[in-house]
């Protein structure tokens, strides 16, 4: 692994951050949207993560050749909706009521999701910072010469 793929890895982790920024986004955004069926309603949708690992490419590639492998970053590889239970509030005069006068809430927990949206940011400036300092060490290495 050399210091290069620093920023390989540190820009996919920014990748899938922001794709995590955007879902709670979307989420926040739809939290008082109301539905006269189930069916219709809004559900809290949130992003799966995988790491990627390196291919083994030869003999004295990687440090962790004894190991599983070196991670090579993250991917996303889907967005879920949430199956928890909608809320169901029985208000017969909304507009969007269905004949038996219930509107239907879609399950997105607005607290959990600022959250969310908080531990992302902070993993997004983490993966910044990360970017930098491999940047001035590189920069460090070229005047070791001098």
């Amino acid at each position: 692994m050399s210091l290069a793929s620093v920023f390989n890895i540190a820009g996919s982790g920014m990748s899938a951050q922001t794709t995590r920024l955007n879902t709670v986004a979307s989420n926040i955004a739809n939290a008082e949207t109301v539905s006269s069926s189930i069916d219709q309603t809004y559900r809290a949708r949130h992003p799966v993560f995988a790491t990627t690992f390196q291919q083994a490419q030869g003999t004295g590639q990687s440090l962790f050749q004894d190991q599983d492998g070196a991670g090579q970053g993250v991917q996303v590889t889907g967005i879920v909706e949430d199956q928890s239970n909608l809320e169901a509030r029985y208000e017969p005069s909304h507009p969007a009521a269905n004949k038996d006068g219930y509107v239907y809430y879609p399950n997105v927990n607005v607290v959990e999701e600022m959250a969310d949206m908080i531990s992302a940011s902070r993993s997004f400036q983490t993966n910044a910072e990360l970017m930098n300092t491999a940047k001035t060490m590189m920069q460090k290495v070229l005047t070791l010469g001098q």
